[in-house]
């Protein structure tokens, strides 16, 4: 007789703790709050930490830091939390050497009972810090708590159901019919009493009746052989299958009992048989696994579920290993990588020096790029097309590039990108250009999904010599998933592009003579400033104003306060500097104890109409800020710009000595042949 109770998340019963792990009963273990912000206090009675009172009105974040956790394997660490109020979370990863912390995990959902967090960290040579970070919302009654953390030496979708938090493990709530965890005196397999999941068709109202185990999210690519064990009874009058689920909700099924291949015994109930599964799991992105029973029969009966494992060796050796999507990517610095033209040259590979009419390559501003239907090559009545490398089917890809519309001609079909299947040679278009704005960089993305082997393709289509327009593409990045998941994914906080305002970045209100504006579009003064972002040609981008401001006036941006570092740290940036009065962009390190600000980088003068990359090395092991500061030259002309700044542990891998910049161009500059064919 099975022994029954409901699914729950009340945690009832204490585990093995391991490094880094804590219950929060009778103390906070190695864990303390940061002193610099609000405290985390242990609750008398709750046996949980919280934070619940706002003590400075300007003050509501609480940061907790853990002790040095030291996992060379594989490992999930697992919170069991609560935020109400509208207040946040966020699980930081702090390494040595990093001026920023990676975030892990965040949310800002409010709930009225304990919820679960389950965060995969994979393999790491490096001791690194667990660090907690909660901010308290606007509305009264705020608070955010913790439970229990808890560190295993697993991937978070291993499960026996001993715990009583059942691993972040959740039923997928129905009417009728729900997974519910299972008490034995004895299990046959392992020879121990235990827990574990099962589901039947006693409360079942009709026929079409469907019960979901849902696992924990992967929050890390995994890939390799999933093991499980499960008992059925009346197994022609139910279906039980496994699928994976990812962030959008389609599903994509791994394994099914009733295939031929997939049964090995002969049982009956009174015979209490486990039978093992293995199935081989890919996940490059982030899913969840579902277990899934359909009642579609008179009888029903059970199914019942256990010792979930994990192992990142494929069940059958003979099994193709993940494909790496990265071999797509291209920035055509060094040829046109794994791309091929089917007919003669059309695209052709150029790279055009900074100059005042032309803009040059998306990558660094003075690099290389494809351009179809130059000048050299224009001929009407053709098609030019640049196939990519063949990709795996039944798998979700990003597809993201740049291009940008030349000359005077038409804009019309510049360019279309299509996937090819080379069984049937057969074409089928994803997208056509219909932007045309000239001389920018417009990023596109592209999410790509097909259940055949498929590659891209750019084509570029000419049908007289009046209606052709030369276009540049470049930058081409591909990456497992759905596009419209990653720009909701976690934030970087060393990176920032604008988008979302100045990430932590702050004008200095004392020691300049005007502000940094976020702009998006050209600026209002003709022949001065870009055209468009460098992130994707139509987002924002910062800015001086030289028009309120007097020749020699200054302005300062500060970064928020990081962490020094023993090992060189890298700074990269993009940066605008056209018009014929520019004057002077710097970048100086601002330490607080010194009396000048150091020098990092500098360049003066009108740099062309492209964005131009900046990369410079830097070494500071104590806390400091760094400064762009922009002074406004000889007339109104002197727009100056940046974007995407990226902050790197370790040595720059584009360094050069040579990386303060000192061109010398002007409005008068007549040098336009900068264009070279290669």
């Amino acid at each position: 007789m099975l022994s029954l109770c409901l699914l729950s998340l009340i945690v009832t019963a204490q585990a093995e703790l391991l490094p880094g792990s804590c219950s929060f009963q009778e103390s906070v273990c190695d864990y303390m709050s940061d002193p610099s912000f609000l405290s985390w206090t242990l609750d008398p009675s709750g046996h949980f930490i919280t934070v619940e009172e706002q003590v400075q009105e300007d003050q509501r974040k609480a940061v907790l830091l853990g002790p040095d956790v030291d996992q060379q394997d594989w490992s999930c660490f697992r919170m069991v939390y609560q935020v109400t109020g509208g207040a946040s979370l966020q699980v930081q990863r702090r390494t040595d050497g990093e001026s920023f912390d990676q975030v892990l995990w965040s949310t800002q959902s409010s709930s009225d009972s304990w919820r679960i967090a389950s965060i995969d960290l994979h393999n790491s040579n490096e001791a690194f810090k667990i660090v907690i970070e909660g901010k308290l919302g606007a509305e009264e009654g705020s608070s955010m708590s913790i439970f229990e953390i808890r560190i295993s030496d697993r991937y978070c979708i291993e499960c026996d159901f001993e715990e009583a938090h059942l691993c972040g493990y959740a039923n997928q709530w129905n009417k009728y019919i729900n997974w519910r965890v299972g008490k034995s005196e004895n299990n046959t397999l392992n020879d121990k009493a235990g827990q574990f999941m099962y589901v039947d068709s006693t409360d079942s109202k009709g026929f079409q009746e469907v019960a979901k185990l849902v696992s924990p999210m992967t929050t890390a690519p995994i890939s390799g052989c999933l093991s499980f064990q499960y008992q059925q009874y009346q197994a022609g009058d139910h279906l039980f299958s496994l699928f994976n689920r990812d962030q959008a909700g389609q599903y994509e099924e791994l394994w099914r009992a009733d295939l031929k291949e997939n049964n090995h015994a002969d049982w009956s109930p009174e015979d209490k048989v486990w039978i093992p599964v293995q199935v081989d799991l890919k996940a490059p992105y982030p899913v969840e696994l579902v277990f899934e029973v359909g009642f579609n029969g008179p009888h029903g009966g059970f199914v019942v579920l256990d010792d979930i494992s994990f192992s990142p060796e494929f069940c059958d050796a003979g099994t193709e290993p993940s494909f790496d999507p990265s071999v797509a990517n291209c920035d055509f610095e060094s040829g046109f990588c794994q791309y091929v033209q089917s007919d003669s040259s059309l695209w052709r590979k150029v790279s055009v020096r900074p100059n005042i009419y032309m803009p040059g390559d998306h990558t660094t501003g003075a690099g290389s790029f494809l351009l179809a239907n130059s000048r050299l090559s224009l001929q009407s009545g053709y098609v030019s097309r640049l196939f990519g490398p063949s990709m795996p089917g039944s798998q979700k890809y990003c597809l993201k590039f740049f291009y940008s519309l030349r000359g005077l001609s038409g804009a019309d079909q510049a360019l279309s990108v299509y996937l090819y299947y080379s069984d049937s040679a057969k074409h089928e278009q994803m997208w056509t250009q219909n932007e045309k704005i000239r001389n920018v960089w417009i990023a596109v993305e592209l999410t790509i999904q097909s259940e055949k082997n498929a590659q891209v393709v750019f084509i570029s289509t000419c049908k007289d010599i009046w209606s052709c327009s030369s276009v540049g593409l470049d930058d081409i990045k591909v990456t497992p998933g759905d596009c419209s998941l990653q720009a909701s994914s976690l934030s970087l906080p060393s990176q920032c592009d604008f988008e979302s305002g100045l990430c932590g970045f702050s004008q200095d209100k004392d020691g300049d003579s005007g502000d940094w504006y976020l702009a998006r579009g050209p600026t209002p003064t003709s022949y001065t400033g870009p055209r468009g972002d460098h992130t994707t040609g139509l987002g924002h981008y910062l800015h001086i104003e030289a028009s309120v401001m007097l020749a020699g006036h200054k302005v300062r941006l500060l970064s928020s306060t990081l962490r020094g570092a023993r090992e060189t740290q890298c700074l990269q940036f993009y940066y605008h500097m056209y018009g014929s009065g520019i004057g002077q962009l710097s970048v100086y390190l601002q330490t607080g104890q010194e009396n000048d600000d150091r020098l990092l980088w500098t360049s003066h003068g009108e740099q062309g109409i492209s964005w131009l990359k900046a990369s410079l090395n830097y070494h500071y092991d104590q806390q400091h800020q760094i400064v762009f500061e922009a002074t406004r030259g000889a007339s109104v002309r002197s727009d100056i710009a940046i974007d995407d700044i990226i902050f790197e542990r370790g040595p720059c891998r584009e360094y050069s000595d040579q990386h303060i910049p000192h061109l010398s161009l002007s409005g008068n500059n007549n040098d336009i042949q900068t264009m070279h064919f290669k």
